[in-house]
């Protein structure tokens, strides 16, 4: 079955998703950087079992920036999408990675009532430090010196494990080539968002929904110990690690990427 493609507006910016297979809806948000298809092969795993909803975050993909690039926005600009595909009041499972997940939360806070579980794939409900706000105000730096191409081309390399870039350098090329039209904006934009996103972990804690983590062993930026104490704030938490992964597991680790939300999709989606 073909993706079917479609564009929603949003105070007059169109808002692209695509829409693929059957079955209970599942929501996957991509992350910085990168647009929809990302996901190429967990959909492809997926799409037989579930009717996945696959946008283009605002400023990225197809789609146009939003007027409210904080994470509060792009989360509201993912509900509309959600109502225009489920007008009634049907729960979807969000699946995030990385500025994805902290959408996800972002929603979870605003419209809990619109989840059935949600997901962090290399993600934290954490808010940025120090050391991590001076390094996206350096990021954002250089990319207004620079431009995002080059930026990418610096920081998209290190998103991998060692192993994986050695062994597979034609991915990370083919990466580096289909986002390479990010515009300074959007990026400088996400940034700053995230630099500014609130600390969401009394959003685990009070969880209504099942929460799935998903760490990579080889992640700098977000360190499987950080996921794993953040595993036991809800009442319901499933956490895996990517042994050989760093930031890019459903690349990665494709097929136990694919195992874990497939073992999770299961056991949240029975009703």
């Amino acid at each position: 079955m073909a993706a079917t493609e479609k564009f929603i507006d949003i105070d007059g910016r169109p808002l692209f998703y695509r829409v693929m297979g059957t079955g209970k809806p599942v929501v996957l948000l991509h992350g910085f950087a990168e647009d929809g298809t990302i996901w190429q092969h967990q959909v492809a795993a997926l799409r037989a079992s579930y009717r996945l909803i696959v946008p283009d975050l605002p400023g990225s993909g197809r789609s146009g920036m939003s007027e409210d690039m904080s994470m509060e926005g792009l989360a509201a600009s993912v509900k509309q999408v959600i109502e225009e595909e489920l007008p009634g009041n049907e729960r979807v499972v969000m699946i995030g990675h990385s500025m994805g997940g902290y959408i996800t939360l972002a929603f979870a806070e605003k419209y809990p009532e619109r989840l059935k579980a949600i997901g962090l794939f290399h993600s934290t409900a954490r808010a940025d430090n120090e050391e991590r706000k001076a390094l996206r105000q350096k990021g954002i730096e250089f990319m207004l010196q620079h431009g995002a191409e080059l930026f990418m081309q610096q920081t998209t390399p290190n998103q991998f494990s060692p192993s994986f870039k050695q062994a597979h350098p034609e991915v990370v090329r083919e990466i580096l080539e289909r986002y390479s039209n990010f515009s300074n904006e959007s990026l400088v934009q996400y940034y700053r968002a995230m630099m500014v996103r609130p600390d969401r972990t009394d959003i685990l804690k009070k969880s209504i929904w099942p929460v799935l983590l998903i760490a990579g062993e080889h992640d700098m930026g977000i360190p499987p110990e950080q996921l794993m104490q953040q595993s036991y704030l809800p009442s319901l938490s499933y956490i895996h690690l990517l042994k050989h992964s760093a930031h890019m597991g459903m690349l990665e680790e494709q097929e136990l990427s694919n195992k874990f939300l497939a073992d999770f999709l299961a056991e949240v989606c029975i009703v």
